[in-house]
């Protein structure tokens, strides 16, 4: 099993260093399953509890070499942040920064184009309707935003898909892809995971033409709450596919 011990940073107490490892290994866990693109996308997660500090991937690097170590910690009160070297990506900054402050109990953010999720978010109806165990796990815990303006970089962006997820754990981007919340790494990754498998089986289903057996709002309700029962599924996923990925280079050697 290639399962690094948490990386501590100089000054960082154990619990911001298994964040920081936990992160890290989303990444490369992404990478893996073939949802990263070439080096965009990102992945925070909150340090303080107000949100304002939080862990960012280094502005275009590939999300297959992320280490604990090479993660940025940043505070959205930084307002020179972009100006100084080693700078995130602005979009990143703007949005990421924003969404934690606006919501601090986003404690982690994940925001991907995995491959079924964005197809979905291309229909004009983007809606995850309820056919099975896996789409209905998203009953009422789905937001959407069907405001796409291209790419952004200004700290309203942060404030309008904020304002669009609410009190909802995922945002369906149209013309776009996914952002997901949670409270935990391992918890944002399962629902980011369960999220493309759900969007999979409505595309494949969408695709044979036939009518959906949509689920009655009930029992879609119920299955979302059965699947409360199921919470302790996140962390032996994530930590088996963590278990999956190789070794990378310590702390300080360059790719």
């Amino acid at each position: 099993m290639n399962v690094a011990a948490p990386c501590r940073t100089a000054g960082e107490d154990a619990g911001l260093a298994a964040l920081r490892q936990d992160l890290a290994d989303a990444f490369r866990i992404c990478h893996m399953l073939g949802w990263s693109e070439s080096v965009g996308n990102h992945f925070s997660a909150a340090v303080s509890e107000d949100g304002k500090r939080f862990l960012l991937n280094p502005r275009w690097q590939h999300f297959a070499t992320i280490r604990a170590c090479d993660l940025l910690l940043l505070d959205s009160d930084d307002t020179g942040v972009l100006d100084r070297p080693g700078a995130p990506d602005a979009s990143a900054w703007c949005v990421h920064g924003t969404m934690h402050r606006k919501l601090p109990e986003a404690r982690v953010i994940l925001h991907a184009h995995s491959p079924y999720a964005t197809a979905l978010a291309c229909l004009a109806d983007p809606a995850l309707v309820p056919i099975d165990n896996n789409t209905a796990r998203f009953h009422g815990r789905t937001a959407y935003d069907l405001d796409f303006g291209g790419i952004a970089d200004a700290e309203e962006e942060g404030e309008r898909l904020a304002a669009a997820l609410g009190d909802k754990s995922v945002l369906v981007m149209g013309n776009h892809g996914v952002t997901i919340v949670g409270d935990t790494v391992a918890a944002a990754f399962e629902d980011l995971y369960f999220f493309e498998k759900a969007a999979q089986t409505l595309i494949l289903a969408r695709s044979s033409g036939q009518p959906l057996a949509v689920l009655p709002d009930a029992v879609a309700q119920n299955t979302a709450d059965g699947w409360e029962a199921y919470r302790g599924m996140a962390e032996r996923h994530f930590a088996f596919l963590r278990a999956q990925l190789p070794k990378l280079p310590g702390c300080g050697t360059q790719f």
